[in-house]
């Protein structure tokens, strides 16, 4: 199936973040309505959006001098509405509901009366504003009342990897709930729920060209985290959510910058999802580059197979065990060798095998490019691969065909483990031929060890 509106959506993506620099060039050479000075921006002055903004700093006030000052930084040195956030008072937070409970606080859905400031409008000497009565995800970090570090940590990572595109979930302010006096992040709202959910609601019904477009935006969204130098360390299907025509990565809890290291007293401590992280992490190394692309050639493997990876296990010592010895999750379905070849490559317990972000973009890319010519290679891989699928039965079903182990979890813990082996791929690992992640006798012994 060919979904027209997935590549179209994601063509507008790549052909926005394409012409950025060209696009700031024609921004900056219009004259500001307010001011007349030139080189200050389309409907974005920054001087004078500053003053704008600095004479409302005496209407609100957060009750905390930290959050006060960074949100006042922000919106002093803000060089687009992409980049602004606010102080979103309550009582303009509406029908407020309770989503979901997360590692370190809750997740609610609301409608913000106002919407977000897009530019100042000189003839009514106020914000111009978009989005009224629009859905936002309000995120409570838990005891956030007293203002944590790890609160301010994320509010400042989320905001500095926030840009034009939709890679990364937008931002738009922070709120305190009156009751709990705990802070909130007020985020877009994402209707389909995590993506994880969406492969749930949508079993066997995604297109090739669907699931290329997601792919696509995790892979950008993650190559701006690092572009930024930092590492999200925390990278799994659930804190990637799914909007109408794309994916967004959120949570930014644990990011880290590329040279944190761990203390010694925390080294063997992990928080994560165990089937999500790379086999050296396991083993007490610190969290780098490759390990997020080793989590999203996990994310790569559950979008294409539509199932979570170890489901019929139990997440224990047992399976981090055998993840170092070379253990990945098999596809129960024939997959392009393409799809499998750049998925073992994210996978390979070398970590620095592992492609770079900007490099499984290209690769995408060149997907989307040749999904369009049914005499390419690769559209002659989905054929192939269609055909057989088709000569077995009950492979792909309108309905959810697979029964979650009760001791396979997905939500994000504290793990720790001692005495893993060095991690290894199987023998036939690099075989191009091995239409699987790794191979059927390997994995095979593997799994009836772990039942």
């Amino acid at each position: 199936m060919y979904d027209g509106k997935a590549i179209f959506k994601r063509n507008r993506i790549i052909k926005f973040a394409k012409q950025s620099d060209a696009v700031k060039r024609e921004v900056e050479s219009n004259r500001c309505k307010e001011c007349d000075q030139k080189n200050t921006g389309y409907k974005w002055c920054n001087s004078c959006n500053a003053k704008h903004f600095q004479e409302n700093f005496k209407n609100w006030d957060s009750g905390n001098d930290d959050i006060n000052k960074f949100i006042q930084d922000i919106q002093l040195s803000a060089n687009g509405y992409h980049k602004l956030i606010e102080w979103i008072p309550f009582d303009k937070l509406h029908n407020i509901e309770y989503i979901a409970k997360g590692g370190f606080g809750m997740v609610y859905k609301s409608k913000w009366v106002d919407g977000y400031i897009q530019s100042w409008d000189n003839k009514k000497q106020d914000w111009k504003r978009l989005g009224s009565n629009m859905f936002v995800a309000l995120k409570s970090l838990n005891n956030s009342k007293n203002v944590t570090i790890e609160f301010i940590n994320e509010i400042t990572l989320h905001h500095k990897i926030t840009y034009y595109g939709s890679s990364i979930v937008k931002l738009y302010g922070i709120t305190q709930d009156p009751n709990t006096k705990n802070y909130m992040m007020v985020l877009d709202y994402a209707e389909h729920g995590s993506l994880r959910t969406y492969l749930n609601e949508n079993y066997g019904k995604l297109s090739w060209d669907t699931k290329i477009n997601d792919l696509y935006c995790i892979a950008f969204g993650l190559y701006n985290i690092h572009k930024n130098e930092l590492i999200h360390r925390d990278l799994h299907i659930g804190n990637v959510l799914k909007f109408p025509y794309y994916s967004s990565i959120t949570d930014m809890g644990l990011c880290k910058p590329a040279d944190y290291n761990a203390s010694e007293n925390t080294k063997n401590s992990i928080y994560g999802v165990l089937p999500y992280i790379a086999p050296e992490v396991l083993r007490g190394q610190n969290y780098t580059k490759a390990a997020d692309i080793y989590s999203f050639g996990i994310i790569m493997y559950e979008v294409i197979s539509e199932l979570p990876p170890y489901y019929d296990v139990s997440h224990d010592n047992n399976l981090a065990l055998w993840i170092c010895l070379g253990l990945r999750p098999r596809f129960n379905i024939k997959v392009p060798i393409s799809f499998v070849n750049l998925i073992k490559q994210c996978l390979d317990a070398n970590s620095s095998k592992r492609p770079k972000a900007e490099e499984i973009i290209k690769i995408l890319d060149k997907w989307n490019d040749e999904f369009g010519n049914n005499e390419s290679e690769l559209n002659r891989q989905i054929r192939e691969a269609e055909e057989i699928n088709k000569n077995y039965e009950n492979i792909l079903s309108t309905d959810l065909s697979y029964e979650t182990h009760p001791e396979a979890i997905y939500t994000s813990r504290l793990l720790k483990f001692s005495n893993l082996p060095e991690p290894g791929n199987s023998d036939d690992y690099y075989d191009e031929k091995n239409d699987n992640i790794t191979s059927v006798k390997f994995s095979d012994s593997l799994q009836i060890d772990i039942i």
